[in-house]
């Protein structure tokens, strides 16, 4: 892995394929031991489109999935504005929710996602998120299962972006300071 240019930014190597690979499988497995029905798993799109394929494939239970979409970030930080771009399409009143994201930091996301959620009275609501800034989290909400924490920095990667370049990088690779 090699230091790469997006736009006017630099990126260095942060965490390998095979890293992010491992925690992945690892998701798979702990949410299928959680899970006590038929659930629906709600891929926050853009950005958890790669997430939600790979869990997918590591996930051995019955499953349904559905997309939604909403936007919050300008250039490198967080807007504090969240957009909803794709509602919920999937009946999951009374259902099992897990929400899989690429990325929890501030909580702000988080929070509007979980408005439109609980909207459809769903049995119950999970979070499985890849990425989790500890950090930066100033909501009160539970995220019920963690990839990876990491420190507050800016990455890109496995479907992370930066002004909508380098989701197709495999590995991840964080803002050069």
């Amino acid at each position: 892995m090699n230091e790469i240019r997006l736009h006017d930014k630099i990126f260095v190597p942060f965490i390998s394929a095979d890293e992010i690979s491992r925690a992945v499988r690892r998701l798979a497995r702990q949410v299928r031991k959680d899970v006590t029905d038929n659930p629906v798993f709600i891929t926050v799109l853009k950005g958890g489109f790669v997430f939600a394929a790979d869990f997918a494939k590591h996930y051995d239970g019955p499953a349904e999935f559905d997309f939604i979409r909403v936007k919050s970030y300008r250039n490198t930080q967080s807007s504090g504005i969240v957009e909803i771009l794709l509602d919920i399409t999937a009946d999951i009143r009374d259902r099992e929710i897990y929400v899989l994201e690429d990325i929890v930091d501030t909580g702000n996301t988080l929070g509007t996602i979980l408005d439109m959620i609980y909207k459809h009275r769903p049995k119950s609501v999970k979070i499985v998120s890849l990425f989790f800034k500890p950090e930066a989290y100033k909501k009160d909400y539970p995220v019920h299962f963690v990839g990876l924490e990491i420190p507050n920095k800016f990455i890109v990667g496995y479907g992370l972006d930066y002004n909508e370049l380098g989701r197709n990088l495999k590995d991840v690779y964080q803002l050069k300071t």
